[in-house]
């Protein structure tokens, strides 16, 4: 029985059956948001943040990531998809709505009476037997299965994404890539660093005209025609400055009585900037990248001396250059003595630098590094819309081809895992002779809402289905002569069950194995919790009474619109007095609320007639909801409410408003120790406008 307590402190309590009921209902939610995005024949979502941003995808993580979740349970849920999506990169969808089926047959369970205790534990001893035999019985050596099998995993991993009907083209680039960018950990063994390959995105061109390059590309040029435009044996200098003629700093002043010494001054600045270049240059570089510009000054010095000069690098991109080449990035050419130095050692090493024309665009592109190889896409499409879900679709194939090489085991795809984890576990359950067992029954049911909804998003009969792939499975763990069937999976295309393996459907063995621990150990989170206490947030009582929040927006605007108006009357007459006679003022006050009840029309118009205004306000929707997150927004906020100074010259509008923002500051703020005890509530103030 769920109990509702009141606390000492604001908030409230529930506990009991009642707080479980609203966590699965919560998850389950969660769940129903991505269900039908999942499979090969899914469907995309369109998401439309507060900016009016468009996002279309069907990538789990990424939906969940963009939707504004505020139930701590579902919280859950969409840490485990970023989790998955860490983790392995593929998979985060799958997890979630396992995640959601295992906590919906517990809370089953728990209204029939079982403690959830035992289906924790249930839950935990399933888990792990599931775990047991993915990789006992259900993995493939890729070995074994050759290379095919590698582009089988990228082909699967895409079959589901915008760019699945051109899986054949992609899954070849993305194992080449990854295939690029092998070396060796130190321990025997080899890693895939998918940071290490670069993807750009260019509109235009169909999506088949994408390229793979061997190198980094950087999407910039050389700074000056002139340049060399291959360089080779690179040597490069990583410069996070300016090559720019040195001046002086903020605030520093340099007198002189002498005209003569002008000159020498603007001769020193210039020589400070050719003393820097020269020694970049002597100590061997001849390639030089900057995220700053470079000057005429310094593009001659490079231009004589054959250097190849970059300007307008991202940061980041030379961050990830440095660690390819063995550079190291300089913000500043200054040593611990105080002195300008720039050494050989700072410099990385490359075998080509060169400018090629990709597409419509100029790339500099680094090849054969000193560290690692680095490896660049460059993706076509119609928009900006299709181009980053091509971007998420080709990063998920990236991460499941290296969880692939890396552990060198898949599994069979479409459903056949679940479904023969779901026999197994079943089987295992009647094994057992405690209460445990119920849970890991309902273990098992909740697997197969995977090939459900499999078949569900193919427009297929799921129970059809899934009895017969059941049937196979349960065939292929009885019976000897019949274990090659456990490889059985969904054809959502033609609507039948077929071998898996045959059809090329293969998934990394690691992401169905995470993808069980992660959701299990979500759904235990959530099953453990039996009491919640949600305090609510204090909101200082500044006008008075209880009934200011809530029913008593009223009394807030019409107390914030009274200062308000004072403080910019006062201002007004005290430095204009002839600007605006009382009744000027008066006919054209504007509300920046939409009053919804006749009755709040009529207390505002009374209140105008109690302090002196005979005429009726003109009542504008501009906006309630004003967030103020800082100073500045305060001020802006402020400012866009005193429109009476649209009328006067520039520099007395400018008096003006920094007069009503002063005295309006030290009213409202001078007390706070900060601006943020406005954050998320009405700001609702009354201006004066003129006709």
């Amino acid at each position: 029985m769920s109990v509702q307590h009141l606390l000492s402190v604001a908030g409230h309590r529930v506990s009991g059956q009642n707080v479980r009921t609203q966590n699965v209902m919560a998850a389950s939610a969660i769940a129903n948001v991505v269900k039908s995005s999942l499979g090969p024949i899914g469907l995309d979502k369109m998401l439309v943040d507060d900016i009016g941003d468009v996002t279309i995808t069907n990538d789990g993580a990424t939906i969940l990531g963009l939707l504004e979740v505020e139930h701590p349970a579902a919280k859950v849920l969409v840490d485990l998809a970023q989790l998955q999506d860490k983790e392995v990169g593929d998979g985060t969808t799958s997890v979630v709505i396992i995640a959601a089926e295992l906590l919906k047959n517990a809370d089953e369970l728990v209204q029939n009476k079982i403690h959830p205790t035992s289906i924790i534990s249930g839950y935990r001893l399933a888990c792990k037997e599931a775990v047991k035999y993915i990789q006992e019985h259900l993995t493939l050596n890729v070995d074994d299965l050759g290379k095919e099998s590698i582009i089988n995993a990228a082909k699967t991993s895409l079959s589901s994404k915008l760019i699945g009907s051109d899986s054949e083209f992609f899954s070849n680039m993305v194992v080449e890539a990854v295939t690029i960018i092998k070396q060796n950990d130190g321990r025997g063994g080899f890693k895939y660093p998918v940071k290490a390959i670069r993807i750009l995105k260019a509109n235009g061109k169909s999506m088949r005209e994408s390229q793979l390059i061997n190198g980094f590309a950087l999407n910039c040029a050389i700074a000056m025609q002139g340049m060399p435009k291959q360089v080779k044996n690179a040597k490069i200098a990583l410069l996070d400055f300016s090559l720019q003629k040195a001046k002086m700093k903020m605030g520093v002043q340099m007198l002189i009585n002498d005209p003569d010494k002008l000159e020498d001054m603007r001769k020193r600045e210039s020589d400070i900037t050719k003393e820097r270049i020269l020694k970049i240059i002597n100590a061997g570089a001849n390639v030089i990248l900057t995220t700053g510009g470079v000057d005429e000054l310094c593009q001659k010095y490079c231009l004589e001396s054959g250097v190849m000069a970059v300007r307008r690098c991202r940061k980041f991109d030379l961050k990830r250059i440095a660690k390819a080449t063995g550079g190291q990035l300089i913000a500043s050419l200054a040593n611990m003595e105080g002195e300008e130095t720039f050494e050989a050692a700072m410099l990385g090493e490359a075998e080509e630098v060169v400018q090629e024309r990709i597409c419509d665009d100029e790339l500099i592109l680094v090849k054969g590094t000193k560290n690692h190889n680095s490896a660049s896409i460059i993706l076509r499409g119609a928009n900006e819309f299709f181009l980053d879900e091509m971007e998420r679709s080709l990063n998920d194939s990236l991460c499941a081809v290296k969880r692939v090489l890396e552990s060198k085991k898949v599994v069979p795809g479409g459903g056949a895992v679940e479904a023969a984890l779901s026999v197994y576990l079943e089987n295992f359950a009647t094994t057992i002779g405690s209460r445990e067992q119920l849970a890991i029954a309902e273990f098992a049911r909740s697997l197969l809402v995977i090939p459900k909804t499999l078949a569900v998003n193919a427009a297929k009969d799921a129970t059809d289905l899934v009895a017969k792939l059941r049937a196979y499975h349960n065939s292929s763990q009885t019976k000897a002569d019949h274990a090659a069937m456990k490889n059985t999976g969904l054809d959502l295309f033609e609507g039948t069950v077929k071998d898996a393996v045959k059809m090329g459907i293969l998934e990394p063995a690691i992401s169905k194995v995470k993808s069980l621990k992660f959701a299990t150990e979500a759904a235990i989170t959530i099953l453990r919790i039996d009491d919640l206490i949600k305090l609510q947030k204090v909101k200082e009582d500044r006008y008075g009474g209880d009934d200011c929040y809530g029913d008593g927006q009223l009394c807030a605007t019409i107390s914030l619109w009274s200062e308000l108006f004072e403080i910019e009357k006062r201002i007004a007459l005290k430095c204009f007095p002839d600007l605006l006679t009382r009744s000027q003022r008066a006919s054209n006050l504007v509300m920046l609320t939409k009053p919804n009840r006749a009755e709040e029309k009529t207390k505002l118009n009374a209140l105008f007639t109690q302090i002196g205004f005979a005429d009726s306000p003109e009542f504008v929707d501009v906006s309630a909801h004003i967030k103020l997150k800082s100073l500045k927004t305060v001020q802006s906020a402020i400012m866009w409410m005193c429109p009476i100074g649209s009328c006067m010259e520039e520099s007395s509008r400018l008096r003006f408003y920094s007069l009503f923002f002063d005295e309006v500051y030290n009213d409202y703020f001078g007390q706070r120790s900060s601006v943020h005890g406005f954050e998320y509530e009405y700001l609702l103030v009354v201006a004066c406008k003129l006709g």
